[in-house]
């Protein structure tokens, strides 16, 4: 079960990151191939779904990214 967190997580923070790449290439009339469909429904649609990319990518990482293990060195690491 660790593992699927561990990937969901992982797959969370690939998600952001092809957002903010694809915003940024956005601005200077780039994209990537991956996410070329974004815009076949407007600007604004595009704009719409590379936010959310941005947000559920966050938001995946953050949920599911940190391990059991992780989390009790960090309680250790405060108890002392």
């Amino acid at each position: 079960m660790e593992y699927i967190k561990a990937q969901i997580g992982r797959f969370g923070g690939i998600l952001a990151l092809f957002g903010v790449a694809s915003s940024i290439l956005s601005i200077f009339g780039y994209n990537l191939k991956l996410l070329m469909w974004v815009d076949l429904w407007g600007n604004t649609m595009g704009w719409l779904l590379r936010i959310g990319f941005i947000v559920v990518g966050v938001a995946l990482f953050f949920v599911f990214g940190k391990s059991e293990g992780d989390e009790e060195e960090q309680t250790k690491t405060v108890s002392n």
